[in-house]
């Protein structure tokens, strides 16, 4: 297999250098398909340019993909191709798979680009016409059947076939290539991790095909299968793993983002390799004043779409604060037993349950010694007034979450289907069926504390949790005991809701994380009224906050500094579970 990976891309990029690594190419079949797709014609730009001067920055992928046989194998399988908008993307596409028609070897092979939807594919299908019926030679090789969005080749039978996600069936086993446009919208697609199952199983039937994704930065944080697609490609990139893919990836390190230097001029040309061609650097300086004059949200989307900026969790304006620093506050090693081991006192927090939510459970402990001074607020040493002093004030918490749901979330919500089966796929999500396990499984959980003698209390949203509610029981954590407390909502949430961002803040409050949970701050919404703030969800349905809300159940309670085991917490009436 070969080394595709380009561990000195940071110099490349700023240096202006080409992406892709030195390979042991074939050279006569690299310059071959180079020497042709050069010869393309641009079709909707004026005097038709050729690709030669269209979109130079190309070639070496083709090069590396036509270069890339040797004998009944390739040795470049797929192709990762990030690339900001406005720089020719589906223009280029669509003139690989015109190249992949006449070098093909096969007869009646199939080719098929696939568009999020129907009206990208008529766009993708409409270059490629293009392109064709801009060369006569071109016209006279390959008809276009309209009706179908195809083209075939009228002497091998080759067909370059163009379907959209989001109404055609995709299939894979026939396919000699595949391209997909756009992956950070199709992966929202409810099958998509499906179809690339599909994809790459007719890559093992086929093993001269090649899968191309060409695709700019996603709009939201990257989820689901197209984070899973971009972090092959940037651990292929590293030298992390190794693959038959090559990642051409046109974004600039972290380090670099951090300090919003995609705002400097002299960066743009090197994430756009077609700025000067279809795309004007007066546009993006324009475009970025307009942006910073609204805000922070279409900052960040113009950033994202023209810089490859990925989009945090902390960029719009009625954010949750604590998303300001809750990535920055992650420790992998805070694993359930991890969180168990390292606390003198535990809390669990349950969120949500119904058959179109998750059922969120958050395990927040408090450590048994006080964190380093450097690590705590300024000004905690101030503190002695209050009734809690500063050694406590300074004592770390440590958050671990799982969450379950009915496979008819899936069904019910298909945008984010995908999404939550990565999760699974990552272990932070569990899928039940009709039998419903998860109420076993998070009473298990309960059980391994409370036998560990952690148990401060569970506290738990109190409307409509009557099943948990009798199968805690089962295990002695009662409301009598004043081990099950039912947490404030809505606006009486504030404390905690504020509690957990300024732990979040100062570096006391750590969490494991998890995606999911990430997922989950990351779809909160602030809603402030003149006295007080309650936290919601972005959107009613898809944008599911279980996980963070339940963060919220066990901060009302650990912000008592409770004690384990048994002392229990007073919880005012009005916030008793109700059965």
């Amino acid at each position: 297999m070969w080394d595709t990976s380009c561990p000195d891309w940071r110099d490349r990029l700023l240096s202006g250098r080409s992406l892709v690594p030195d390979l042991p190419l074939d050279r006569a079949a690299a310059d071959e398909a180079v020497r042709m797709f050069r010869r393309l014609r641009v079709p909707d730009v004026a005097g038709k340019p050729r690709f030669e001067q269209a979109l130079p920055w190309c070639e070496d992928i083709v090069a590396a993909i036509f270069g890339s046989l040797e004998g009944p194998k390739r040795h470049i399988q797929e192709v990762f191709l990030l690339i900001p908008k406005k720089n020719g993307k589906s223009t280029s596409a669509a003139g690989i798979v015109v190249i992949a028609a006449l070098l093909c070897p096969h007869e009646n092979a199939e080719i098929v680009l696939v568009a999020p939807t129907l009206e990208v594919a008529g766009i993708s299908f409409r270059q490629a016409v293009g392109i064709v019926q801009a060369d006569p030679r071109l016209s006279k090789i390959f008809k276009a059947i309209e009706h179908r969005r195809s083209l075939q080749h009228r002497l091998s039978g080759v067909a370059v076939q163009i379907k959209a996600a989001d109404t055609d069936v995709i299939t894979g086993g026939k396919q000699w290539v595949t391209l997909i446009d756009e992956t950070h919208v199709f992966a929202a697609h409810a099958r998509a991790a499906h179809v690339f199952t599909e994809i790459r199983g007719a890559l093992a039937a086929k093993p001269d095909g090649f899968l191309l994704q060409i695709t700019t930065q996603s709009k939201i944080p990257p989820a689901g299968v197209f984070e899973a697609e971009l972090q092959s490609a940037r651990d292929v990139r590293d030298g992390k793993i190794k693959l038959p893919l090559l990642p051409v990836l046109y974004e600039l390190p972290e380090d670099l983002v951090k300090q919003a230097a995609w705002k400097e001029r002299k960066y743009w040309p090197l994430l756009n390799p077609n700025l000067g061609r279809s795309l004007d650097e007066t546009f993006l300086a324009n475009q970025l004043a307009r942006t910073e004059r609204e805000g922070i949200e279409a900052l960040a989307l113009f950033a994202s779409q023209h810089f490859n900026v990925q989009i945090g969790i902390a960029l719009r304006p009625d954010r949750w604060p604590g998303a300001e620093h809750w990535l920055k506050r992650a420790d992998p090693s805070l694993t359930l037993e991890e969180v168990i081991e390292r606390s003198e006192v535990v809390v669990v927090g349950i969120d949500g349950g119904g058959l179109d939510d998750l059922f969120g459970l958050v395990v927040l402990g408090r450590s048994k010694t006080p964190a380093p001074r450097s690590q705590a607020a300024a000004g905690a040493e101030g503190s002695s007034a209050q009734s809690i002093d500063a050694e406590l004030l300074r004592r770390q918490w440590f958050a671990w979450g799982h969450a379950w749901c009915h496979k008819g979330v899936l069904e019910r919500r298909p945008a984010i289907a995908p999404t939550l089966l990565d999760f699974e796929r990552k272990g932070e999500l569990t899928i039940v069926g009709d039998e419903l396990g998860d109420i076993s499984a998070i009473v298990e959980i309960v059980e391994r504390i409370n036998d560990r003698g952690l148990l401060a209390s569970v506290a738990v949203d109190p409307a409509g949790i009557g099943e948990l509610v009798d199968a805690l029981a089962g295990i002695g954590v009662t409301q009598e005991g004043k081990q099950l407390v039912g947490a404030p909502q809505g606006y009486a949430m504030m404390n905690a809701i504020k509690t957990a961002e300024r732990k979040l803040a100062n570096g006391t409050l750590r969490h494991s994380g998890s995606g999911l949970m990430t997922w989950c701050v990351g779809n909160l919404k602030i809603e402030p009224t003149a006295t007080a703030i309650r936290a919601t969800k972005q959107h009613a349905g898809d944008a599911k906050i279980d996980l963070a809300m339940a963060l919220f159940d066990a901060v009302t309670v650990m912000s008592t500094n409770p004690q384990a085991p048994g002392a229990g917490v007073v919880i005012d009436s009005d916030y008793r579970v109700s059965l």
